[in-house]
Parts: C-alpha cells; sequence; structure tokens
C-alpha cells in the first residue's frame, strides 16, 4: 500500500475512463486521434498538490491507496446510470472580455450581410472597442469572471482569453490586467493572449497601428511580465485583407515572439492570406480559422507541427465554408478546437463546438475529443500539464451522467444534464444539483 500520505481525491468506479493519451503524447494526429486511450472499471487519485498520482483499474487503485489519506472521495458507480469521466475540456480560442453586446448586428447578418460590410460600417470590433474602452477593469472583470463560469459549468478547465477590444495601449492593458486578475480569483485555468492586433483603430493607417504596437504595445508588455505585474503568454494578429496584411503580421508576430511570446495568430478566415505558410516560417505554435488555407499552407502546417485551431461556431454563424478538416487531419496536421466565444460568436460550450466539427467539418468523436483536449492543450503549449489523464499532470476532470462517452458530442445543448461534477487540480469546482446517483464523501 502506498504509505499514509494524503491525498485530495479519489474517483473510483468509473465505467469508462478517457485517458485520451497513454504515452505522454504531445499532441495527436492523423491515426493517433482515432484511437484514443481508455480503460474501463477504473479510478484516479489526485494529490494535494492538483497533479494525478495514479490511473488504473479500480480493484488494483482500492489495493494501493488507504481510504483513510483522502480528503474526498466520489464513487462513480452510481446506483441508477453509469457514470464515466473524460479530463477537462480546453477551449484554444476565446475573446472573453469585452463591454456592450452585438445583439443587435445577429439581425443584419440574418438578413445578409457580411462580416467585413458590418466591420465597416463601424459594427462588428469597432462597435466592442467602444463600449470596451469606456468600461472600467472591474466591469470587465465582473463580465468575464460570469462567462468564465459559463465555461467551467460546459466542462472547460482551461481556455484561452484575448485581449482586442481596446486597441489603443491604455485599453489593452486595462483589458490584460482583467485577464490577470481572474487567473488569481477564478479556478479555470487560463492562457493570456495580446491581441492588440486585433483591427486597424479608427484614425489610423495598418502600418502606423503595426508601428505603435512594435515601438509602444510590445515594450511595455515586455517590462509589465518582467515585473510580474502581467502574465501573458501568447501573441495574436488578425491577418485578413482590409486589417492587417501578410508583411504588418510578420513584423508583430516577430516582434512579440522576440519577447518570448508564442505565436498563435487568426489567419486565412474570410480571404486566402497565405497566413499558414507565413505561420510555419516564423514557428508559429498555432494558426486560428483556415477557412482560406491553401494546399501549401496545409502541407507547410503539419511539417512545422503548426496546431490548426478549427472554430466551426463561427463558420455556422457567419455563414462561412467550412475549414478543410479532413484534408489537414489526413495530411498530419494537429487539428484543434476552440469555441471564438465572443460578441458575433456567442458559445460558452466546448461540447457543442465538438458536436459542430463532426456534424459540419466530417471529423469523427475521437478526433474532435482530441481536438478538444490534448491538441488544444498543445496549442497554447501546456500539453506537458494538460489535455490528457496521466500521472503528473493536472487534476482536471469531468464526470458525466451516461454509460459512453460519446453522449458529451452526441447530446448536442445536453451538457447541462450530462455534467455531474467539474473537478480543477482535483477540487470539485462546480456540482450539479440535479445529479443524486453517485455518494461522495
Amino acid at each position: 500500500m502506498a504509505g499514509r500520505q494524503r491525498h485530495r481525491l479519489l474517483l473510483e468506479n468509473a465505467e469508462q475512463l478517457v485517458l485520451v493519451c497513454g504515452r505522454r503524447e504531445p499532441y495527436l494526429r492523423r491515426d493517433g486521434a482515432t484511437r484514443l486511450a481508455l480503460l474501463r472499471a477504473a479510478s484516479v487519485v489526485v494529490g494535494l498538490d492538483g497533479c494525478i498520482k495514479a490511473v488504473g483499474q479500480a480493484d488494483v487503485i482500492r489495493n494501493e491507496f488507504s481510504e483513510a489519506t483522502f480528503e474526498r472521495i466520489i464513487d462513480c458507480s452510481g446506483s441508477c446510470t453509469f457514470t464515466l469521466f473524460p479530463l477537462g475540456l480546453v477551449d484554444a480560442h476565446t475573446h472573453p472580455v469585452w463591454a456592450g453586446d452585438r445583439v443587435h448586428e445577429f439581425a443584419m447578418k440574418l438578413a445578409g450581410a457580411s462580416y467585413m460590410e458590418i466591420h465597416q460600417a463601424g459594427g462588428g470590433i469597432h462597435f466592442t472597442v467602444e463600449h470596451t474602452r469606456k468600461a472600467t477593469e472591474d466591469e470587465l472583470l465582473a463580465g468575464l469572471q460570469q462567462r468564465l463560469g459559463r465555461m467551467l459549468r460546459a466542462g472547460s478547465t482551461l481556455v484561452e482569453c484575448k485581449s482586442g477590444y481596446g486597441l489603443d495601449l491604455d485599453a489593452e492593458l486595462k483589458m490584460l490586467r482583467a485577464i490577470e486578475r481572474a487567473r488569481k480569483s477564478v479556478d479555470i485555468g487560463i492562457s493570456s493572449t495580446y491581441c492588440g492586433a486585433h483591427a486597424v483603430p479608427k484614425g489610423k493607417t495598418a502600418t502606423e497601428a503595426t508601428d505603435d504596437i512594435i515601438n509602444n504595445h510590445l515594450p511595455k508588455l515586455k517590462e509589465l511580465k518582467l515585473s510580474g505585474e502581467i502574465h501573458v503568454n501568447n501573441i495574436d494578429v488578425f491577418c485578413e485583407k482590409g486589417v492587417f496584411d501578410l508583411e504588418s503580421t510578420r513584423r508583430i508576430l516577430q516582434a512579440g515572439k522576440d519577447i518570448g511570446l508564442q505565436i498563435n495568430f487568426h489567419g486565412d478566415e474570410l480571404h486566402p492570406m497565405k497566413s499558414a505558410e507565413l505561420g510555419a516560417e516564423l514557428g508559429a505554435r498555432a494558426i486560428s480559422h483556415l477557412e482560406e488555407v491553401s494546399d501549401e499552407g496545409i502541407v507547410a502546417m503539419a511539417r512545422a507541427k503548426c496546431a490548426a485551431v478549427l472554430l466551426p461556431t463561427t463558420a455556422y454563424m457567419l455563414r462561412l465554408k467550412q475549414p478543410q478538416a479532413r484534408k489537414m487531419l489526413e495530411e498530419g496536421v494537429i487539428v484543434a478546437l476552440g469555441s471564438d466565444f465572443n460578441p458575433n460568436a456567442y458559445c460558452f460550450s466546448m461540447p457543442m463546438v465538438m458536436h459542430l466539427a463532426c456534424v459540419n467539418m466530417k471529423m469523427s468523436m475521437n478526433e474532435a475529443l482530441a481536438a478538444a483536449t490534448i491538441n488544444a492543450a498543445y496549442a497554447l503549449g501546456k500539453s506537458d500539464t494538460h489535455g490528457s489523464l496521466e500521472v503528473g499532470k493536472q487534476g482536471d476532470l469531468l464526470i458525466i451522467n451516461s454509460s459512453r462517452w460519446e453522449h458529451l458530442i452526441y447530446q448536442f445543448g445536453g451538457h447541462e444534464a450530462l455534467i455531474n461534477y467539474v473537478i480543477v487540480k482535483g477540487k470539485v469546482i462546480y456540482e450539479n444539483e440535479r445529479c443524486e446517483t453517485m455518494s461522495s464523501y
């Protein structure tokens, strides 16, 4: 027996335990994404440090660990239903910090207005920028905390959070400070992204905005990072016709990389821009959207091990053509998923994202789950600690009320009744009051 060392949590007797990976793979691609590691009648031990200490058959875990050493035990062998738990989901692309919703624009889109037509008329990003600049940091934090709470209840335990609705230095820093405060006050994990090149500010050219970011924004960000006041992980640019062209994008991304930020940017969404080729050349960790990616760009991303963060909600809501998920998978691209939560694509739910990826992008359920776990974690540079249930990784887990894990994807919009528990670092953060089939003590 493994001594008398104290542990935070024992989850035992799961009908299915979805590990996703079993050999410390940093990502899954090609056939690897179609065959996920899975155990039956299994248990997991999470230590006081929030990391997984043991994964295995329930009887083996019971023999190795004394019940008295656990702060909490959850028995997943519910009397009325089978219960299983895959790991927490990872949302690799969100814009959750802003003020002023854009529900009025939804009617405009339904009437036929395109994304860029709304943007050029002063709506879209510019509408949100105006309201976000007026909001206080406390107001932005309150909205962010509420949105992250909804993402958590939908099963996400690690989320990428972008700035990008400030555009000027003061407003961008205000957003990043709100993200930093949320990192310390909300249980969900956060990967922070500076996205000051989300749009060209009114009154400036793209060249002027690029110079401002390189000469003013990024040096200040470096200073605040070094002092520990703000922790930023990634740099993002909206590389798009009428926004930032390829050369401006290159300059900004390289400058961000030079101060230690991972490159993780918007590319090839509305027009073919050769963003994928640029990202591969610069060593980007990930590129998002890619509805208009070229065949050459797909090959370049596969060779560079640059993740494709696909956003099926955006293609659905904006009536864009679907990203070429199948071609990317066949070429060996590391495919990840994100919700793209923002005022223009209002979706908190990664289970719904996975469902849309399967139906509209022709991904299998195994591929979608890999894309929303280990590959999404890889896109954020965190697959060494997140994205699979393996010893040494963070103890982020879901317990769902179903006989098979696939119900989390199959039941479109059904996650509110399916998810019994959301657990972060071995602590129960959300417990569904309607679920009474498991014993917890």
